[in-house]
């Protein structure tokens, strides 16, 4: 439904009907209450019923239900737990018709609110059911594209036309894709659990991959910050599954860095700020050092420990002016070897920029344009505009940044890089 604001911030609905505090307020429990709940809610009947689309079905039509019962009954104390109980019973109700085996209907029978927040300690790393699902749903029975789509889907609820945008495909394309996994799941008979032995490392890449793409979606500029806490702590579950792992360690400590950020990224009106302008005084110090302690233990160069030693190089740093870009662009040019890709050149250039002078980063963009890569891509062009600045030529940077702020689609993009442009032109 439609809403939309008066004058006076009084809500409204498409008809023009004024929507209630009790209203707005039930709705933005909701939201809340979904963003946390029906991930977990999903991979709970997931686990129960083995039925996806049941699964998701049950858990959106708990949030359905709780937009038409909350604004007059009031948000519950759980709503978590209400969820799940609304869902539960919607599963119950379908399974009942559908005459499935009394053994998944009395396991539906019995869970209560309580098993949809697992209490922690002992065991909680290998029974978390998201766990379980994110190595269901990277099983090597499926395609890598599949994997992360699917894990995204179900685990972490990003909407189909989001995750299409993330793996730049078509929405068609993509709900033809997760359909065509879901079918391979139930055809295969994978197991709902987390491996062990052979099994568990032949998935790892998988489920690094999605938990790099639910992080990134949470960090981006416009996107959804729950989506970066959750990554960090599947990441975390993760690393305590597998301690020796390297690459699982070298992931944790990449989002920890990052997300130390976290307090920082935002001025006070809640425009983003680049690192150099930052509050390095906002920064979570305890992530840090939980970033390294966690880098300590990698004992190799892949693509997740190359990117955790370049976070680090930033995190460590007592300032902009300090900041080790020598090694990160050595750090940039070991990633480009083992894992190339047009973005990975892209901030190769910005680091042998700022560590060997802008010429140099001008040089390196224009290899890594080469054969169109980059092209219709503005972060690209913001790149460009930057090094100019640095060269001297301010007119034709605030230009640059001007283009590039034209062609983002996040407004928070957006506005911080027409900011540059205004600070050039004064």
């Amino acid at each position: 439904m439609n809403r939309t604001e008066t004058p006076a911030g009084e809500r409204h609905d498409g008809a023009g009907r004024a929507i209630g505090t009790e209203a707005a307020a039930a709705a933005e429990a909701v939201a809340a209450a979904g963003a946390e709940a029906y991930p977990r809610i999903v991979a709970t009947l997931i686990r129960i019923t083995g039925d996806w689309a049941l699964a998701e079905d049950c858990a959106q039509e708990a949030l359905t239900v709780a937009l038409e019962r909350w604004p007059g009954d009031g948000v519950p104390a759980n709503p978590g737990g209400w969820l799940m109980t609304v869902a539960r019973n919607r599963a119950i109700d379908v399974l009942r018709r559908a005459a499935v085996e009394r053994r998944k209907l009395h396991d539906l029978a019995v869970l209560t609110p309580a098993d949809a927040q697992p209490a922690p300690g002992v065991g909680e790393d290998v029974v978390d059911d998201r766990l379980r699902l994110i190595f269901t749903c990277c099983h090597p029975a499926l395609a890598i594209e599949a994997r992360v789509a699917l894990t995204l889907r179900t685990v972490c609820g990003v909407p189909t036309g989001a995750i299409a945008r993330l793996l730049l495909v078509s929405e068609s394309t993509m709900t033809r894709r997760l359909t065509r996994a879901r079918t391979r799941i139930a055809q295969a008979g994978i197991p709902y659990r987390v491996p062990s032995g052979p099994a568990l490392a032949e998935r790892l890449p998988g489920v690094l991959a999605v938990l790099y793409l639910l992080f990134t979606r949470g960090y981006v500029a416009d996107g959804e910050p729950a989506f970066a806490d959750e990554a960090v702590r599947l990441a975390r579950l993760l690393d305590r599954l597998m301690p020796q792992q390297s690459e699982v360690a070298a992931l944790l400590a990449l989002f920890l860095f990052q997300h130390s950020r976290a307090d920082a990224r935002r001025d006070a009106t809640g425009n983003l700020l680049t690192l150099d302008r930052q509050d390095r005084a906002l920064w979570n110090r305890v992530a840090i050092a939980e970033g390294l302690e966690a880098l300590a233990r990698v004992r190799h160069g892949g693509p997740y420990a190359w990117q955790a030693r370049i976070a680090a190089c930033h995190a460590t740093a007592a300032s902009a002016e300090a900041t080790d870009w020598p090694a990160i662009a050595q750090a940039y040019d070991a990633l480009a070897g083992i894992r190339p890709s047009p973005v990975v050149a892209l901030n190769r250039a910005v680091a042998h920029g700022y560590a060997y002078g802008p010429a140099a980063g001008l040089a390196l963009l224009d290899v890594a344009r080469a054969g169109g890569a980059l092209d219709g891509y503005p972060l690209a062009v913001a790149v460009e505009a930057d090094l100019v600045a640095r060269q001297g030529d301010r007119v034709r940077a605030a230009a640059l940044f001007r283009r590039a702020a034209a062609e983002v689609t996040s407004a928070a993009e957006r506005h911080a890089l027409l900011d540059r442009a205004a600070g050039l032109a004064s």
